[in-house]
């Protein structure tokens, strides 16, 4: 078993972390809870043995999920993100499910300006809601599609903005648009089945496609860190749904070196295949999984 990190050794005093962790807990509970979660469809893992000619490919945005539901914007666990009045006064009575955006590479900034209770209006002016599909509509992807252009195109907010769609032909074409659009710091790609009902649950309806994968795992530990990490977070040691025990030591800042993930916190990683035993190689740190 790892060695738990000591915390009556480090820098920061116990006191500090309990109440810095205290306020975020308090951050996150005046999140109001508005209804049970939203049916979203969700993706699995992109392989190469499908027909590619029949699915739609669109940029995977670096933002947070968001419902639509006609009145507000909710979350996938059903909180309500405060967003300003006028940020969806022109939006349709219609359900949309899209995401939250700010731009790539700018997560951290997203995450806590729809976190806030009380809305920034200076922070709100550069979101836009990216949709993607119309989870009430009837019929299928190509036909939703043509519906959400519609919708799209009468709405007169400049906040709401229809996701770009194209097809590929081939998976080499389709690898180089990858290539492209991670050079430009763009996460991924996702690809909708264009005959696919909108279904609420994970399916090869939709699929997501990246540089490397990723998945969930829970905090169980801390490791001390050593050298110019000393008196900080050294690694974090994490479980995966499966049983498998690992640790991460990259991908953290010195924040969160220093505050970092309490123990039974969810996190994303990335990693690159797995190893003959099945455990992650060259796992890394993202983030802290969404949990609004």
């Amino acid at each position: 078993m790892p060695t738990l990190w000591p915390f009556h050794t480090c820098r920061i005093t116990y006191s500090t972390i309990f109440t810095a962790r205290l306020l975020l807990f308090l951050s996150l509970s005046s999140i109001a809870q508005a209804e049970p979660n939203p049916s979203l469809m969700l993706a699995n893992t992109y392989r190469s043995d499908l027909k590619l000619e029949n699915y739609w490919v669109s940029e995977k945005f670096d933002g947070v999920r968001a419902y639509w539901d006609g009145e507000k914007l909710l979350s996938r666990q059903g909180n309500i993100y405060h967003a300003p009045r006028w940020f969806t006064a022109q939006f349709p009575a219609t359900p949309l499910d899209g995401e939250l955006w700010l731009g790539r590479q700018r997560f951290d900034e997203l995450s806590g300006a729809v976190r806030k209770d009380t809305p920034d209006d200076s922070e709100w002016r550069e979101i836009r809601f990216m949709v993607f599909d119309l989870p009430a509509a009837e019929g299928s992807f190509d036909q939703r599609l043509n519906k959400l252009k519609n919708i799209i195109s009468q709405s007169q907010s400049p906040y709401l903005v229809l996701v770009a769609q194209q097809k590929f032909s081939d998976e080499n074409t389709l690898m180089a648009h990858l290539d492209s659009l991670v050079a430009k710091g763009g996460e991924g790609l996702m690809l909708h089945l264009g005959t696919a009902p909108y279904r609420s649950h994970r399916s090869d309806d939709l699929l997501k496609l990246k540089p490397y994968q990723d998945a969930e795992a829970i905090v169980i530990g801390h490791v001390g860190g050593k050298g110019k990490y000393e008196g900080m977070l050294g690694a974090l040691v994490v479980k995966t749904s499966t049983g498998i025990k690992f640790k991460i030591g990259s991908g953290l800042s010195d924040a969160q070196r220093q505050l970092p993930p309490a123990i039974g916190t969810t996190i994303t990683y990335k990693y690159y295949g797995l190893t003959g035993s099945g455990t992650p190689r060259f796992a890394s740190f993202l983030r802290i999984r969404d949990e609004q």
